[in-house]
Order: C-alpha cells, then sequence, then structure tokens
C-alpha cells in the first residue's frame, strides 16, 4: 500500500495509538474499578471468573434457604417449648385428679383445663409462618388436624403428607429440617392405631377418665401423659439439633462467601494506584508527544529548490 506518510510519521502515529490505548484501558479500570471487563482482557482468566461468580451464585441460594430453613425451625422449637408446658400443666392436672380427695365435681373442672390443654395444643399443630404450616409436611398451604370430638384421639386427620424438604449445606450434603404434625403430636403404630406417646390422645384420655371420676383410668392417663411428654421432648431435640446444623451451615457458608469474594477480587479488580498512575503518565506522554510533533520543522525538498 502506498502512504504518504513519512516512516517517523508511521512510528509517530503508531505509538501514539499504542499510548492512546493504554490511556483508554486505565480510564476504563480507573471507573470501573475492574481489571478485566470484557473477555478480551484477560482471555485465560475467564473460565476462572465465571466459574467463580457461579459458586458464589449458588452459595447466595443456599444462604437464602438456609435463612428460610431457620426461621421455620425456629418457630417450630418455640411452638415445641409451649408443648411441652401444657404437656407439663397436663402432668399436674392428672396428678391433683388422683387425689382421693377430690369429689366428681372437681374433677370436671379438671377435664375443662384439659380440654383447653388439648385445643392449645391442636391449635400449635397449626402452626405458621408467613401462611406455611409449618407441620404440614410437603402439604403447607394447609393444616394437617382439626378438632372432632368424635375421635379417640378428640382431632381428624386432613393429611398424611410426608415432611421430605431438606436443605444444602454448603460444605456438602444436605439434611432433613422438618417433622410433620403426626410424626410430633399423633404417633401412630404401622396398622395406623394410636401409638403410646400420642399426645392428642394422652389428653384425651385424661380428660375421659376426669369426666369419668375414675381415679383407676386418671392414673393410667397420667402415665400415656409421660410417655407423650418424653415423645415431644424428642421431636423439640430434633429441631434444636436443626437450628444447630442450620447455623454451622450458615457460618460456613458465609466464610466461603468472603473465600469467594477475595479470589475474584484478586482474578478481575483492578489496582486503582496502578490505573490512575497509568491514566496520569499516560495522558502527560500524549500532551507531550502532540506538543513536539507540531514543533517538529516542515520543509520539504520542494522548499529548497524553490
Amino acid at each position: 500500500m502506498i502512504t504518504n506518510l513519512s516512516p517517523s510519521d508511521e512510528l509517530f502515529l503508531a505509538n501514539m495509538d499504542r499510548v492512546q490505548r493504554q490511556v483508554a484501558l486505565a480510564g476504563q479500570q480507573s471507573s470501573s474499578g475492574k481489571r478485566v471487563n470484557a473477555a478480551a482482557d484477560a482471555p485465560d482468566q475467564i473460565g476462572a471468573i465465571l466459574q467463580l461468580r457461579t459458586n458464589m451464585g449458588q452459595n447466595t441460594q443456599m444462604q437464602t434457604n438456609l435463612g428460610l430453613a431457620k426461621t421455620d425451625a425456629n418457630a417450630a422449637d418455640d411452638a415445641l417449648s409451649s408443648a411441652a408446658k401444657l404437656m407439663d400443666r397436663a402432668v399436674t392436672l392428672a396428678a391433683q385428679g388422683a387425689n382421693f380427695t377430690l369429689d366428681a365435681a372437681g374433677r370436671q373442672s379438671l377435664a375443662l383445663e384439659v380440654q383447653s390443654l388439648h385445643d392449645q395444643m391442636l391449635a400449635i399443630s397449626r402452626t405458621t409462618v408467613q401462611g406455611r404450616f409449618i407441620f404440614s409436611g410437603d402439604q403447607d398451604g394447609a393444616p394437617a388436624y382439626t378438632a372432632d370430638t368424635t375421635q379417640p384421639n378428640g382431632v381428624q386427620r386432613l393429611s398424611t403428607a410426608a415432611a421430605t424438604r431438606q436443605v444444602q449445606d454448603p460444605a456438602g450434603g444436605s439434611f432433613p429440617v422438618a417433622m410433620t404434625a403426626q410424626a410430633i403430636f399423633d404417633s401412630r403404630n404401622p396398622d395406623d392405631s394410636l401409638a403410646s406417646g400420642n399426645v392428642f390422645a394422652a389428653l384425651k384420655g385424661l380428660n375421659a377418665a376426669l369426666q369419668a371420676n375414675n381415679t383407676d383410668q386418671i392414673n393410667a392417663a397420667a402415665g400415656a401423659l409421660h410417655l407423650a411428654s418424653a415423645h415431644l421432648n424428642n421431636a423439640q431435640t430434633f429441631y434444636g439439633t436443626v437450628e444447630n446444623r442450620i447455623q454451622d451451615a450458615l457460618n460456613y457458608a458465609g466464610s466461603y462467601d468472603v473465600q469467594l469474594k477475595t479470589e475474584l477480587s484478586q482474578k478481575e479488580d483492578a489496582d486503582m494506584a496502578s490505573a490512575a498512575l497509568a491514566l496520569n503518565q499516560g495522558t502527560i506522554q500524549l500532551q507531550s508527544a502532540f506538543q513536539m510533533q507540531a514543533k517538529m520543522p516542515k520543509t520539504t525538498l520542494f522548499d529548497f529548490l524553490a
């Protein structure tokens, strides 16, 4: 290709183009804070950067899921603490009712309080968090139980949905975070008959024994209450373990998030001091070069021949 530029002019333009590109890159890094703004800026680092961003997104989602599970587990733990207090009160009432000095009217009065405890226990089994029934298993849009005095345990089962929800641990694996109302309050045998430790049935049984004014039945009901209390304690222990595991997972996720951000910063963040220095030096170089070029003599051979 034929050009009217002299070799010195071509060299000048090439150098100016190089410096201008350096100035533009330094300016982009200074304004964005990033050393890598496009794949062309660091082709060998793009794969690692994209993987780090993917890992950060996954870790953020796991933290969100763990946060939701923590809210549910805390609510469940609080609810079961209240349930345990109701059972303690029921045991106390059973002891009072078994006292031979108490008459039928007194036991009738105790029966009314036991019925209230049963109603409160049913309400606990229907605990909600943000509109979700946390003891209804995978079908948490509706309660699992409703009152039904014709049933031997005083409730009607509305759902048998299992609780299969698990949350992922950033450290690896996953773990279950919920139990159903049936597993907690309405323990059943394999043939679906009421099992020992059935909370609803224990309260219903004490109520019936008090109404019948029968001390033998009251003492038997007291034994059932102790089994039911132990069953409730096991459920509360499950949720205490879940809360601990969730907190450990959140702590790990937080540390992992810091690690990922540090690694990503090392790969794509600009050295702001170096970028500012390069921008300043490049600008000075351009200004000086243009000033020097303007002072260069413009005479040619034809000027001397003239």
